[in-house]
């Protein structure tokens, strides 16, 4: 199993001999509406897009997972899997193969990759996007994603887990309130799952913020905060930080349990 991390949210998975490109943005800004007053994230280096891309991957329809600029230069022809949210925009978009994958359904990648949506971040008042567990055929290895760190309880009929991907650092506005859920959540997850590893997603890298918005976010936590915070509670979970750009394998043992 190889991960490559583009910055944000954005990576290449390399599992079961298939590339899927998970929620991608690859080059221009970020912003959410155009309204770059507000909230803008630049790219100190763009990424180039990978080829030979087997399946692109949205777990939201927001831009910072489903980035338009990005989306608008990919393949159209490429094979598309999404939320029920993503998946309408990019059939607006003109992708002609695109799935819609609702909370308790799987997706068979050529054989290789099975891939289960679940309960995922909420956006706005009701909707719940998506999260994902993939699971490589041939040797049974588990990866779960969550961008936002809203875990839901189904994940947990999944234990164990061998790879975890979600913040593990706080990302909150003034009174503590959460945008992205990280030390807490990232903890809770670890103890339901005992991933061999975990990498944080959503912060950091070669990206600069920027805009009104920036001015009340705080981040609150360190990797080196959450590992310790594993060691306290007898968790052997090792914790990866990738820089961005870099493809790394990640040596996994074969569990005697399967799913």
């Amino acid at each position: 199993m190889y991960l490559t991390w583009l910055d944000s949210n954005s990576w290449l998975l390399e599992i079961g001999n298939q590339r899927i490109l998970l929620d991608p943005w690859l080059v221009g800004s970020l912003t959410f509406g155009n309204l770059d007053w507000f909230f803008k994230g630049s790219r100190l280096q763009e990424h180039p897009i990978p080829e030979n891309i087997d399946l692109l991957l949205l777990s939201q329809g927001l831009e910072d997972h489903a980035h338009p600029e990005t989306l608008n230069q990919l393949d159209h022809q490429i094979k598309v899997v999404g939320s029920p949210n993503a998946a309408k925009l990019l059939q607006g978009l003109g992708y002609t193969s695109v799935t819609s994958l609702a909370h308790g359904e799987s997706f068979n990648l050529n054989e290789q990759v099975e891939i289960t949506a679940l309960p995922g971040s909420t956006v706005g008042y009701n909707l719940v996007e998506n999260g994902y567990l993939f699971k490589e055929v041939s040797s049974g290895l588990t990866l779960y994603y969550e961008p936002h760190g809203s875990h839901s309880p189904d994940v947990k009929k999944f234990a164990p887990v061998d790879v975890v991907i979600t913040p593990i650092v706080d990302i909150v506005l003034p009174l503590g309130l959460p945008i992205i859920k990280g030390r807490n959540s990232a903890l809770q997850v670890a103890q339901w799952l005992k991933p061999q590893v975990m990498l944080p997603t959503a912060a950091g890298g070669d990206v600069v913020f920027e805009g009104l918005l920036t001015k009340f976010l705080k981040v609150e936590g360190t990797v080196e905060e959450f590992s310790s915070l594993l060691n306290q509670n007898n968790l052997t979970t090792r914790v990866m930080e990738p820089q961005p750009g870099d493809r790394f394998e990640l040596q996994l043992q074969k569990r005697a349990l399967a799913i």
